[in-house]
């Protein structure tokens, strides 16, 4: 399944800075960045639900929010793309 995860973390103290920096790493650990605190996840349920419990863990509830979007598996004609960055395929290899 494809998620959508985005995040608003408020980066006015260093340890919002610190969360921002452990939410982002999660995020890339599981999907491709496509936008500054937009990532595409193609992930199964248990890592669905892993991604979303850790993201729980590390917020601030008072401070942050997060958005958690699930495309599904038939998600490739739900999504359009313009502008100046390339797209790429999720199901495709990720460089690291």
């Amino acid at each position: 399944m494809l998620i959508l995860v985005t995040y608003d973390v408020d980066t006015t103290t260093q340890t919002g800075r610190k969360r921002l920096n452990k939410i982002a790493k999660l995020c890339c650990d599981y999907g491709q960045r496509v936008q500054n605190s937009v990532f595409e996840c193609n992930v199964d349920y248990a890592k669905y639900v892993f991604i979303k419990n850790s993201l729980l863990d590390l917020y601030d509830s008072e401070r942050d929010s997060i958005r958690i979007y699930n495309l599904g598996n038939n998600y490739s004609h739900r999504i359009e793309h313009f502008g100046a960055k390339e797209t790429y395929d999720p199901e495709g290899l990720l460089m690291l």
